[in-house]
């Protein structure tokens, strides 16, 4: 049977700008960063203590998928706290942290090529 979501991709332009931005603003560890291809690295990043890792991979034929909204929710203990921390880093937020009708309190922020994620407080 699964046991959990292994990697997840996400789209990007520049994969050394991507794994700059998850690595260094994020704060993401990087899990593996090797050669794929002639042009391209197969490159894992994953917030510290993840089952899951992030792809920062573009396949041909998917560029248009590059800014668009991920559908990754990423969570969080203090989400005002990380939304400070992540604004002073130069993190653009689509919407600050907002109570939502479910009880939960969830924002939006940019990665470097403008693809959105969803930051919700656990």
């Amino acid at each position: 049977m699964i046991t959990h979501l292994g990697t997840a991709c996400i789209y990007v332009k520049d994969q050394q700008k991507a794994l700059e931005f998850y690595r260094d603003v994020l704060g993401f560890e990087v899990r593996r960063d090797q050669p794929m291809g002639p042009e391209g690295r197969w490159i894992e990043v994953a917030p510290k203590g993840a089952q899951t890792r992030l792809v920062t991979f573009t396949p041909k034929g998917h560029e248009d998928r590059i800014g668009t909204f991920s559908g990754l929710v990423f969570s969080c203990k203090d989400i005002d706290e990380t939304y400070k921390t992540l604004t002073a880093k130069g993190v653009e937020f689509k919407q600050k942290p907002e109570k939502q009708p479910w009880g939960g309190i969830l924002a939006q922020f940019y990665d470097v090529d403008k693809n959105t994620h969803v930051l919700v407080q656990e």
